[in-house]
């Protein structure tokens, strides 16, 4: 189990954990003085402790050993997720962060049944959003704590991917997948990496063309109409799977 605290919360020789993660080592976990357990910065060190000290407000760790965390991806992916329905949202973001997403972008689409006008209530959906993303990340691992970015317009999200190195949108109509496969294959060996995904009712016309100007990529997953919260995971797995590859030498063994 991988715990996260802030930069402030770390000196030379210990780390002290406070927050909900209390009630966790002590009273679910029943950790005691001299167990060890995993702290992270969540930017990407790794810090091996062993428990000093445990009260109802805090833990202090002892540092034993620190290094790189290893589990991240090479490159930063991007995923721009057209607002689904209901809780649909929730699941993408949990297993897109199981599956090494840096960023997760929300964006209204024109299609999308959704919107999350109310100030308030989208406040309150973003602190539960970004919840989610820090208990996938806890549960798998991760160095980093992915984001869950504020909700953008189509044009506002093609204009904060055009830094990106390389961006893809799967796309039903798209055709040929020969292009598609090198497609993926130059974008597992760029630094960024966006990722559109359209809503229920898929990509309108227009936004295709807005983000074929923004130099994103159309590509197909294959024969299948994929619903928008398997098409973003497909992306993600297959980038992942050419990603993790190319960290390996023709032995099998990473490099």
């Amino acid at each position: 189990m991988w715990f996260y605290v802030e930069n402030s919360q770390i000196t030379e020789q210990e780390i002290q954990i406070t927050g909900s993660d209390v009630n966790h080592i002590r009273n679910v976990l029943r950790m005691k003085q001299g167990d060890h357990l995993t702290i992270c910065d969540g930017e990407g060190t790794d810090y091996e402790c062993e428990i000093e000290s445990l009260t109802p407000e805090k833990v202090i760790a002892r540092i034993v050993e620190m290094g790189p965390n290893e589990t991240e991806l090479p490159a930063r992916i991007y995923l721009f997720q057209g607002l689904p329905k209901k809780d649909k949202m929730e699941l993408i973001i949990q297993k897109a962060v199981e599956l090494g997403v840096y960023e997760i972008i929300p964006v209204a689409m024109k299609r999308c049944v959704v919107r999350l006008e109310d100030p308030k209530k989208e406040q309150k959906k973003l602190g539960r959003w970004q919840t989610i993303a820090h208990s996938a990340a806890k549960q798998c691992g991760r160095g980093i704590l992915p984001k869950v970015k504020e909700v953008m317009t189509l044009e506002q999200a093609a204009s904060y991917a055009s830094g990106l190195s390389k961006c893809l949108v799967p796309y039903e109509l798209a055709e040929g997948m020969a292009q598609s496969q090198k497609a993926v294959k130059e974008a597992a060996k760029a630094p960024s990496v966006g990722i559109f995904i359209g809503p229920e009712g898929g990509f309108d016309q227009a936004e295709i063309e807005t983000l074929r100007k923004n130099n994103a990529e159309p590509v197909t997953l294959g024969r299948r109409i994929l619903r928008t919260e398997t098409a973003g995971l497909t992306a993600l797995s297959i980038l992942m799977f050419e990603m993790e590859g190319m960290g390996e030498n023709e032995n099998g063994s990473l490099s």
